[in-house]
């Protein structure tokens, strides 16, 4: 099942509630763009290898193709956040619950953003539509644990796979380009390692663009009274709709992050940064060929400091790594309440 752009556009016009959750819907794509995008072009932007206006020019035109390529290949990711919560069988209030959902992630990502910390908008996502799940059913009844534990697996790998494969990854580098000419590597990992941003931003599309794809798709369903779909197919109006908002918000806000991940975490060289860059990127493929959603932040920034460890443990800002590391463990529980409480006022409201 899918809807037409001439159809969303008819529906949208008639139908209040599918216009309230496709402004909210875009509102975490595009904070999505403040928070988790700059992360795919924050080392090559660091390094100075690309310009900021080139790299998030390049970022959009490769969330794109990320979306557009991965959907068509494997939609798997998209699914698992589709059939993750069960909001129930009136359509009506589930719609409630997952505006309700979307607006917890809304305000914590933004209060993410104020602070310049990179939370993982996949799990803020999650979070934020789990709690509204659980407060329209009164209980966990509104949990898929099947689905809940490809996040968790998610959790680990990202963490696990970005950190390792940042570290052999420039180990490999540092060795294999011992004995050559500085000069010449220079220009090559420069070249390299915009090739590496563009495959981070096609990534970041396959696995993000997926996640917030499925939850635009599951609020047309519901503000169109179906609340028993399951199984639809992406537009490409909406892959395209996706990737502009997404960049939009980058341009908007996304230096603050692109300081934190790719200035003050780690000081990196660009033969370190092309390492971080395609050791995520290469993870992130695989991952999403396996269907399982991980958090793209989660893996570039472990990535920079496999990267960064391989040289010496004090090249990190563990300061800023603790930082970023209380801010991942709280968001499940944080957002989750919030988009607990937003659910449970949303329905005595409405």
């Amino acid at each position: 099942m899918t809807i037409s752009f001439t159809e969303f556009i008819s529906q949208l016009f008639t139908n209040p509630f599918l216009v309230i959750s496709v402004v909210l819907t875009l509102a975490v794509i595009m904070i999505n763009g403040w928070t988790d995008a700059p992360n795919a072009i924050a080392t090559c932007i660091s390094t100075k290898a690309i310009s900021p206006k080139k790299a998030i020019i390049m970022a959009t035109f490769f969330n794109f193709l990320g979306v557009f390529v991965m959907t068509l290949l494997n939609a798997t990711v998209a699914q698992t956040i589709y059939k993750m919560v069960d909001f129930g069988g009136n359509a009506e209030l589930a719609l409630q619950a997952l505006c309700a959902g979307l607006v917890g992630i809304v305000i914590w990502a933004t209060l993410a953003w104020i602070f310049g910390i990179p939370t993982s908008e996949s799990h803020a996502l999650i979070a934020g539509i789990s709690g509204a799940a659980i407060a329209l059913q009164n209980g966990f009844a509104g949990i898929n644990p099947d689905e809940w534990m490809k996040v968790i697996y998610g959790l680990i790998l990202s963490t696990v796979l970005g950190f390792g494969s940042g570290w052999l990854l420039v180990k490999f580098i540092e060795w294999a380009f011992r004995k050559s000419n500085h000069y010449k590597t220079s220009r090559f990992f420069r070249n390299a390692q915009i090739a590496g941003g563009a495959s981070m931003a096609f990534m970041h599309g396959a696995q993000d663009g997926q996640k917030f794809m499925g939850v635009f798709m599951l609020g047309v369903f519901l503000a169109q009274g179906n609340a028993e779909v399951t199984n639809f197919q992406i537009p490409i109006w909406l892959m395209i709709l996706s990737s502009l908002v997404m960049a939009l918000g980058t341009s908007l806000g996304g230096y603050r992050i692109i300081k934190t991940v790719g200035m003050d975490m780690v000081k990196l060289n660009q033969y370190q940064g092309f390492a971080a860059d395609f050791a995520a990127a290469g993870c992130l493929f695989l991952c999403s060929v396996a269907g399982v959603p991980v958090s793209t932040t989660h893996m570039k920034t472990t990535a920079i400091m496999g990267v960064g460890s391989a040289r010496r443990l004090s090249l990190v800002d563990w300061g800023i790594v603790k930082e970023l590391v209380m801010t991942w463990v709280l968001t499940f529980p944080g957002c989750g309440i919030i988009g607990f409480i937003m659910a449970k006022l949303f329905m005595l409201i409405f």
